[in-house]
């Protein structure tokens, strides 16, 4: 009866592992995560907004706040970025002091600085992310970014 169980137990696992993909599946969720973050940022560098966008949960559920506003949806965010942003005035973007909280298995907390350079003058500020693992890899599911003071 035991061989039986453990037999079953380790179909179960193959197939589940299956699901991912080799990479997906050698990765911590904080590597996987961070990999993501700097796939993003290569983009916004790349002045590829579309690219960038595809770190976030294509979902009407979406939340990106900044500032006073609170945008829902993976369209509005992409539309947010669009207006404020062109080739021109992205600048060149950079994450640091970054901080990664597990919750469960499928699900990350993350806490870090964005700067931006290269602009008539630099902007930063901090930054704090939902993160979950889907089908298709991890996505960005809540980001909330604020800008540093301006200082005097």
């Amino acid at each position: 009866m035991t061989l039986r169980y453990a037999t079953i137990l380790i179909s179960y696992l193959t197939l589940m592992t299956g699901c991912a993909s080799p990479s997906e599946r050698q990765k911590t969720g904080e590597e996987a995560v961070r990999d993501l973050l700097m796939t993003q940022q290569m983009a916004w560098n790349a002045g590829d907004i579309d690219q960038f966008m595809e770190g976030y949960w294509k979902s009407e559920k979406l939340v990106f706040t900044s500032g006073s506003r609170i945008r829902k949806g993976w369209q509005a965010t992409r539309d947010g970025y669009k207006k404020s942003y062109s080739v021109e005035t992205m600048g060149h973007l950079s994450f640091s002091d970054l901080e990664f909280e597990p919750l469960g298995t499928s699900g990350m907390m993350v806490l870090g600085r964005w700067k931006l350079e290269g602009l008539s003058a630099p902007a930063g500020g901090v930054f704090s992310l939902g993160v979950r693992r889907m089908k298709d890899g991890w996505r960005v599911i809540h980001d909330h970014t604020s800008s540093d003071e301006p200082k005097d």
